[in-house]
């Protein structure tokens, strides 16, 4: 664009005298022709065009001619004479001059919008119709140098203007002086906060409408721990992360919840879920202070537990208030105050107020009264701060929040005067101890009892892991303690005397109850530094403990001497022969094996005994009349008598001859609840670990076993009694004092394991020994000695030990 000189003069161009006539008769009213060097405008006659000549500049060759259009004297005197000066017209027709002070080049671009050439020269002869191209593609034609016409503004329009003109701020305020001058008036005042709170509201309504209740609760709120008994209803062990029981509020007193109530949040059932109060000191602190304060409902306090984290921000804090709003329209007062009470924090490691109730009073929530309510809600405040067992400045706030709850609630009404009265006296909670075992062998009770438990009880894995499971086992404590101090003492004595034999011994013992409840195991040392459970294992085969089994199938099922017979019946003194080195035979003549060669029985110490009586046989532990005997049982018969019993088909042995002799490897909890078979009449029941089974107080339905019947009961009697006999023989000391006590001991031939099983008062146990080094190999070593002199003195003292006191 080209530059524009401060200062312009304009000279007036020639006028011919006819024109200056015209111009006065046109004063006067006249309308002369207009001549065609000076046309004005058809639309706009009153305004009168002036035109400056600016001087062309270097850059611009061309002259640049502006039009400043000056509205007629007789039309906008005063508009006149503010915008542009003009002297008197004269009457003489000399050239008027008139001089005009251009401004800045910035300032004159404001005030005077100067053509382009290219639009002076595209500019249309004055009085034409101008066409302009609207955007829809119409076309709209107007006379250049028309006016538009103004838009009239609505009433309620003027309103609003008038409005914002006296709200308009305007500094310095006119009228006022000093520094009144800067004060805004009320009405702005007025102004600011009206809209101030309508942007706060809209702001609040939007994100109410945006936000949602999350579908699914933090897994940590969820999450629960499984909580293991003993028989006798006392803690046996806890598995889980978190040590919570959610409880059902139907089964928390009134006066617990009460006195949570009256401590966090009275007005909890009229409240709409926040406390506008609460919401802005907190705010108030956490902007001025940089920390949170409190002040939330209990409701917030919930949203906060099982939605968000613990997190202290104001973004935090604000969708804990936009979820309570929501929640507390959607959920009823009760349920949130269920879910509180389930999920806050108690101290001690403890959520929730059923574990809180456990871990300081030794008691469930059910069983709390009022005073010990007040103290474990005075701990929601910081159980860092209010258990009273932590230090002095703890017990003192803590009986001070004590005794300030319960006068609050005496306050709305939900304690007595006379009540309140009665709890002078602080409840001091028990010292933190552990409420659970840790004890070596727990956790192989609980492996047993929560594979049991998910079985019998149709449980997932995942399912399980959520916890909030309580197992109600059948261990029996006085005997889980005997069991494992009787393997202690004797993996001691082994260590001393022979240490290098011993390193590599491995023990495994359980007791059962005739009624298959599993009493009592011994897994191993340490569950942490041996994983798998020893009284579970099928590792080592039973040897002669294996007989009563084989003796139990010939009285039951008789024997056949030929393939077609008639099974012969079996009776206690029925004779077989008893000497070493017998060849085994079968109706068709001698068994041979694979190699060739005709299996023969041996005997303990290759002893022979003649022609011997079969009670007598299993009394002795002679091994040669079972072989044949259960050859001529029939191998299938001697199999299904022993699984009916009680031990497990993977358990059993290749059915060749040495099936009789204890091929198989049953574990130390089979053994026992097999030969509890035999106690109970002959009446098989299936050994559990778990007696009862609940989650969160409901019961879970569990596929109790059913007692089968493996034996009659005759023989049931009658291999007790030959058991009874084998018990007297082995220990004639003691069998006077035990009358009903009854076992044998278990060895095998290439002496890798040894057993004692037996049975006193309706419990039976088994304990089993063998050496194995896992660091080198599976396979079972011999015991050289280790099981005592007479190869079953150590199982028999683990077994002694364990049933004791036997009379």
């Amino acid at each position: 664009m080209p530059r524009i000189p401060w200062a312009v003069h304009a000279p007036e161009p020639a006028v011919a005298s006819g024109e200056r006539d015209d111009r006065s008769n046109s004063r006067r009213g006249g309308e002369p022709e207009q001549p065609a060097s000076r046309r004005t405008r058809k639309e706009s006659p009153a305004e009168e065009t002036t035109q400056l000549r600016v001087p062309p500049q270097a850059e611009s060759p061309a002259e640049l001619t502006t039009q400043l259009r000056v509205p007629p004297p007789p039309e906008r005197p005063a508009e006149l004479t503010t915008q542009l000066r003009v002297p008197p017209q004269p009457e003489s027709p000399a050239e008027l001059t008139t001089q005009l002070r251009v401004p800045s080049p910035a300032e004159l671009t404001t005030r005077l919008r100067i053509p382009s050439p290219s639009e002076d020269a595209d500019e249309t002869h004055p009085g034409a119709e101008e066409s302009t191209q609207r955007a829809d593609g119409a076309t709209s034609s107007r006379h250049r140098g028309a006016r538009r016409k103004p838009a009239v503004p609505s009433a309620l329009a003027g309103r609003w203007a008038r409005v914002a003109r006296r709200l308009r701020p305007a500094y310095p305020r006119p009228g006022r002086t000093g520094w009144r001058r800067w004060v805004p008036s009320w009405r702005q005042w007025l102004g600011a906060w009206g809209l101030a709170i309508g942007l706060s509201g809209t702001f609040l309504v939007i994100a109410y409408a945006a936000t949602d209740i999350p579908q699914n609760l933090n897994t940590y709120a969820t999450q629960q721990d499984n909580v293991y008994f003993w028989s006798d209803g006392t803690p046996m062990a806890r598995t889980g992360w978190v040590r919570r029981q959610a409880m059902p509020l139907k089964d928390i007193p009134q006066d617990v919840r009460w006195a949570v109530l009256a401590a966090e949040n009275e007005s909890f059932y009229s409240d709409p879920g926040i406390s506008f109060k609460g919401i802005s000191r907190a705010l108030v602190r956490t902007v001025g202070e940089g920390n949170t304060e409190g002040g939330s409902t209990i409701t917030q306090q919930y949203v906060k537990n099982v939605y968000l984290n613990q997190n202290r921000s104001v973004s935090r804090k604000f969708t804990e208030a936009m979820i309570s709003l929501k929640l507390d329209q959607k959920m009823s007062k009760d349920k949130i105050l269920e879910g509180y009470l389930n999920t806050s924090w108690f101290g001690r490691g403890t959520y929730g107020i059923q574990r809180a109730a456990q871990a300081y009073y030794g008691k469930d929530v059910g069983q709390l009264d009022a005073s010990e309510a007040a103290m474990l809600a005075s701990l929601l405040k910081g159980a860092g701060l209010y258990d009273p067992t932590l230090s002095q400045a703890n017990h003192k706030r803590a009986v001070e929040r004590w005794s300030w709850i319960l006068d609050r609630m005496v306050k709305i009404g939900k304690l007595s005067p006379a009540e309140r009265a009665k709890y002078t006296k602080f409840p001091e909670p028990t010292t933190q101890s552990q409420t659970f075992d840790t004890g070596k062998q727990s956790d192989y009770l609980v492996e047993l009892a929560t594979q049991y438990a998910k079985k019998a009880g149709h449980i997932s894995d995942q399912q399980f892991d959520l916890g909030g499971y309580q197992i109600y086992t059948t261990f029996d404590r006085k005997r889980e303690t005997a069991l494992t101090d009787a393997v202690a003492k004797a993996r001691k004595k082994a260590l001393k005397d022979d240490p290098k034999t011993a390193k590599a011994a491995h023990y495994g013992a359980s007791s059962v109850a005739a009624d298959g409840k599993i009493l009592a195991v011994y897994g191993g040392p340490d569950h942490r530094t041996q994983g798998y459970n020893e009284s579970n294992a099928t590792t080592v085969p039973a040897g002669s403990a294996f007989l009563p089994f084989v003796y139990a199938a010939g009285l039951e099922h008789g024997i056949h001497k030929t393939r077609d017979s008639t099974a012969t019946p079996v009776t206690p003194e029925t004779l077989y022969d008893g000497n070493d080195n017998i060849p085994v035979t079968t109706p068709e003549g001698p068994y041979w094996d694979r190699a060739n060669k005709k299996v023969a029985a041996h005997n303990d110490g290759n002893k022979s005994w003649g022609r011997i009586s079969l009670r007598r046989a299993l009394a002795e532990s002679v091994n040669v009349p079972f072989m044949q005997l259960g050859m001529d049982t029939g191998l299938d018969k001697v199999r299904q008598t022993a699984e009916a019993a009680g031990l497990l088909s993977s358990s059993m042995g290749p059915q060749v001859p040495a099936l009789s002799l204890g091929n198989s490897t049953p574990s130390a909890i089979r053994m026992a609840n097999a030969y509890a078979t035999f106690a109970a009449g002959g009446s098989h029941i299936e050994p559990y670990s778990v007696r009862r089974l609940t989650r969160n107080g409901s019961q879970v339905a569990l596929a109790t076993p059913r007692p089968e019947r493996a034996v009659s009961a005759e023989v049931a009697r009658e291999v007790t009694e030959a058991l009874t006999d084998a018990f007297g023989r082995a220990h004639p000391a003691v069998a006077g004092s035990a009358p009903d006590a009854a076992g044998k001991a278990g060895t095998t031939a290439d002496d890798t394991a040894a057993w004692y099983v037996g049975t006193n008062d309706s419990v039976s146990t088994a304990v089993v020994l063998y050496r194995i080094d896992l660091t080198k190999s599976l396979e079972p070593l011999p015991l050289k000695g280790l099981a005592g002199a007479s190869a079953d003195d150590v199982p028999y003292g683990i077994w002694a030990g364990a049933m004791s006191p036997l009379g």
